[in-house]
């Protein structure tokens, strides 16, 4: 089955280091909760085969440097990382980003594709968190290809909207303002964030109805463009 876990935030630019440190603890963060597809890293590359990286800060910093000394890279876009996780059959991660510029009107995001059989249970939510903490976003989801279809459908939310999946993340000034008696349990993390837990697998419907209400609220309004700042 495959998940799918985001962040997205607006300009944050940030040196080669920090970024290093932070696909670090994203990687050693996915090693401990879901070690079965985060055995061995290969980093897939826009020409080439991909090549075998280890998840230390040496080799992530020299990748993230590489990839700033490619033919079109701008400090203005932010760097791109897309690595793949294997381990035991039938489970894969692959985690891509584009962090540590300063767009005004393309956002910032890291994600999680993570493929695994179809009883195996996934830490979800833990995911998710790791990403909140590790890379300090806007907002982020766990979502698929059902929901996203949803939302557009039956709700009008286009690729770059904020929302929510089945489960969601919300930067504190969005959380303050999440009204009452809404349909999702909230817990909130370190540095005031809220992670929402929206819905089960399947249940579109909640999830329509809890980012309806979340947009009506002011939680999911998009950040202005052009963008002058990384959270609402």
């Amino acid at each position: 089955m495959r998940r799918v876990v985001r962040g997205f935030w607006g300009p944050r630019p940030e040196p080669a280091e920090a970024l290093a440190d932070r696909w670090r603890r994203t990687l050693d963060g996915l090693a401990g909760l879901v070690p079965e597809a985060a055995d061995a890293w290969s980093q897939v590359h826009a020409d080439g085969p991909a090549t075998a990286i280890t998840a230390d800060g040496d080799a992530l910093l020299g990748a993230v440097r590489a990839a700033q000394g490619a033919d079109g890279w701008s400090d203005l876009t932010g760097t791109g990382l897309r690595l793949v996780g294997t381990g035991t059959p039938g489970w894969e991660a692959e985690v891509s980003g584009v962090a540590g510029g300063a767009p005004e009107f393309l956002l910032q995001s890291i994600a999680v594709v993570l493929h695994a059989p179809e009883d195996a249970p996934v830490p979800e939510e833990d995911i998710l968190a790791l990403l909140a903490r590790v890379w300090e976003p806007d907002f982020g989801d766990v979502s698929d290809d059902d929901v996203l279809d949803a939302l557009e459908d039956e709700a009008g939310f286009s690729v770059e909207d904020p929302a929510v999946g089945r489960t969601g993340y919300l930067s504190p000034a969005r959380a303050a303002l999440v009204p009452d008696g809404l349909e999702a349990v909230g817990q909130e993390l370190p540095g005031g964030g809220l992670l929402l837990s929206v819905a089960a697998p399947g249940d579109t419907a909640t999830v329509v109805r809890v980012c309806e209400r979340l947009r009506e609220a002011g939680a999911l309004a998009p950040l202005p463009r052009p963008m002058d700042r990384a959270v609402l």
